[in-house]
């Protein structure tokens, strides 16, 4: 396995003093480190993939040296505008280092190694992806060697080429990191007890829509647990970002019934544009369940904590809006908003962290939005 220790110096010898991505649980050691070696004018965790490579492209206009822009491959989608649109060598011609982690990976005999259902086409079309782009890459395991030597030439070959070079890595490839960050944790709930009193809460004929990561896996592993309904739940297990605008379809589409969505915080700073598009929907219900990290990748922070969501919400147009910081809040302030007339925004402030033994939801996906859909009285064949 790489040393994550190997892996910084082999960045730092190869003149680079700038890094921003966002965090994949492939990448988690290395991000640690990073986080931990650079100051945070030098390591921005960015709200998207996209936004990441802008970032990089200034740093380079800004200083004249290339930057690493991390992201899972996943993320590729994010980013394809700017990499085909901005930073390509037949376009503003900028080098940088893409670092990116491969779910759902080939072997050396092309068999897809398992993972999670929302990752299995996009392990199939990553390096083909990056062919289509024309970006060079390098495939990178715990086999590797010399890293350092593989950094510094990779980034020789983005600069002569005036354009991004990848280091595509497998799973498990790097060796465990042991972090120095002291804990700074507030006496808040947890995740999963925030969910729960949601739960106690909500009419039984709302439809729930939750993002992706522990907040959906939580969600599913409560309702599992109680024996309670599952088929009025629709988890959002790939595309963060994007499932307070799913939500936002179906309340649009079903005027008459309460839409719930569970977003997260880094889930919400991907796209918050999109909140004025919700705002309008007079039936929804926006959740942010607000802990200030990305859980399910490494535990990466975001800005979620040092903004005022509510007053976001506010200025974006929703009608209602209200700050949960403890259980007394769901009684006072939580409760009277589900009975407000017009859309409504709650952000719930949460700790990091969730239970060891939670387990992912294993029905077949294509079952469970036929279930979903029933319930809401709507078929895949309306057509």
């Amino acid at each position: 396995m790489i040393d994550t220790t190997d892996f910084v110096d082999g960045i730092k010898n190869a003149g680079i003093e700038f890094i921003t991505g966002v965090p994949d649980s492939l990448l988690k050691e290395i991000c640690a480190h990073i986080t931990q070696d650079f100051p945070p004018t030098q390591h921005i965790i960015a709200t998207n993939e996209g936004s990441a490579v802008g970032l990089a492209m200034g740093h380079f206009l800004g200083s004249g040296k290339p930057a690493v822009v991390y992201m899972q491959n996943s993320g590729l989608g994010n980013a394809l505008n700017p990499l085909v649109s901005l930073v390509d060598p037949k376009v503003y011609a900028i080098p940088m280092l893409l670092l990116i982690g491969w779910r759902a990976e080939l072997d050396d005999d092309l068999t897809q190694m398992g993972d999670e259902p929302q990752h299995k086409k996009q392990g199939l079309i990553t390096l083909d992806l990056l062919k289509i782009l024309e970006i060079p890459f390098h495939i990178i395991s715990s086999r590797t060697k010399d890293i350092k030597l593989v950094i510094s030439n990779a980034m020789r070959s983005s600069i002569e080429r005036s354009g991004p070079v990848a280091l595509v890595v497998r799973k498990d490839t790097f060796k465990r990191f042991e972090s120095l960050k002291i804990s700074k944790e507030k006496e808040l709930l947890t995740r999963e007890l925030a969910i729960m009193k949601v739960l106690d809460y909500l009419p039984n004929d709302a439809s729930i829509v939750s993002t992706t990561g522990m907040i959906s896996r939580e969600l599913y592993e409560i309702r599992k647990e109680n024996e309670q309904l599952l088929s009025n739940i629709f988890l959002t297990v790939g595309g963060m970002g994007h499932a307070n605008q799913i939500s936002a379809g179906i309340a649009l589409s079903n005027a008459s019934k309460k839409v719930v969505c569970l977003d997260g915080d880094g889930a919400i700073l991907m796209h918050t544009g999109a909140l004025s598009i919700s705002a309008d929907c007079d039936n929804l219900l926006h959740i942010v369940l607000n802990n200030g990290v990305h859980d399910s990748v490494g535990g990466q922070p975001t800005k979620g904590q040092e903004l005022n969501f509510v007053q976001i919400a506010e200025v974006m147009g929703y009608k209602n809006f209200e700050l949960i910081v403890d259980l007394d809040d769901f009684e006072s302030r939580f409760k009277p908003v589900i009975e407000k007339r017009g859309s409504s925004f709650v952000e719930i402030r949460c700790k990091p962290g969730s239970r060891k033994n939670l387990s992912r939801p294993k029905n077949d996906l294509l079952k469970r939005k036929e279930n979903f859909m029933k319930f809401i009285g709507r078929t895949s064949s309306a057509l």
